[in-house]
């Protein structure tokens, strides 16, 4: 299922699923407000949306109240979450998947998001959106590769071929928006050759592994895993969480695994992520790409999780297309 793409006109409403917004600096809401308005948008906010607790976040009962807001409301067409987290998955039980089947919405962010975005396709067939949070558009510089790819999916019918940015940044540009190190773009890699098409599934790595076990993690048949971890992820800890993926029922029908920019507090290298993977008797009969831009760099694509990949990767080369 897939709910109508964007236009200018509509309404895209911002709620905090994970932690709040008052974490964030004021001048980058207005930012991020400013942004979505120049692509047309209206931006209305969730009623908790800056409420925060001890954990820098807020009850279980706001984030599900506004988030069966903003998919009850019929003039919210798109729906924003503000940032990322630790405790979106705390939500799953509690949603109305029902009500969000019969009204959906194009719901869209990453990191910790990956819990809801996965659960609402397992449970409802919907396709939502790991791409930016509402507190990235905040971004004064080198924002423009991730609004173009938002603007393409939201907003344009047709695949869409991925290509990469000319440079990419692992800074943290919150702190100082004008002093900010951007690193030449050499692109993708192969590490297994290949070709595949399948159904997205995946996101953020060990949230993704959240799922495992429960009846909010989608089928694996078909499907091209992506997957990306943030810095507190060393490469051990990513080895034994995609190990984990793969003693999954049924990952013996994937189809090809893409893998995120890593950042460089990981410590991830090519020649250590080549050796986790070709460890992998799993994996042998696969594509592998990575340094795909999305996950925790910037800047980064949008992906539809329950949308379509296909993969070519041969001679070093990659060439990924997505749509919904």
């Amino acid at each position: 299922m897939r709910a109508p793409k964007l236009q200018a006109g509509d309404e895209i409403r911002v709620i905090s699923p994970s932690r709040s917004m008052s974490i964030t600096a004021p001048y980058q809401r207005v930012l991020a407000q400013e942004r979505l308005e120049a692509l047309g948008f209206k931006v209305t906010f969730g009623k908790h949306v800056l409420e925060t607790d001890d954990f820098a976040s807020s009850s279980i009962a706001s984030r599900i109240e506004d988030l069966h807001d903003a998919f009850l409301d019929p003039n919210v067409k798109g729906i924003l979450t503000t940032i990322g987290g630790f405790n979106c998955n705390q939500l799953l039980n509690y949603i109305d998947y029902d009500m969000i089947a019969n009204n959906p919405k194009r719901l869209c962010g990453y990191s910790d998001i990956t819990a809801l975005n996965n659960a609402i396709l397992a449970k409802t067939g919907l396709i939502s959106y790991s791409g930016p949070h509402f507190s990235t558009l905040g971004m004064l510089h080198g924002n423009e590769y991730t609004i173009e790819y938002f603007e393409k999916l939201m907003m344009q019918e047709g695949e869409l071929n991925i290509a990469p940015p000319s440079h990419w940044s692992d800074d943290q540009w919150y702190r100082d928006q004008e002093n900010r190190i951007f690193v030449p773009n050499e692109g993708p890699y192969v590490i297994n050759e290949g070709e595949a098409s399948g159904t997205i599934i995946g996101g953020n790595q060990c949230t993704f592994n959240l799922l495992h076990g429960t009846a909010y993690m989608p089928s694996l048949a078909g499907t091209i895993l992506f997957v990306e971890d943030d810095s507190i992820v060393s490469p051990v800890d990513f080895d034994r969480d995609l190990q984990s993926i793969l003693h999954q029922p049924g990952f013996d029908q994937v189809k090809g695994l893409v893998i995120g920019r890593f950042q460089r507090d990981s410590e991830m290298t090519r020649s250590l992520l080549t050796q986790i993977i070709h460890s992998k008797r799993e994996l042998a009969g696969i594509p592998v790409v990575a340094d795909v831009e999305f996950g925790h760099t910037t800047p980064r694509i949008t992906i539809p999780i329950g949308g379509q990949a296909s993969i070519k990767a041969f001679d070093g080369q990659v060439k990924l297309t997505i749509s919904e």
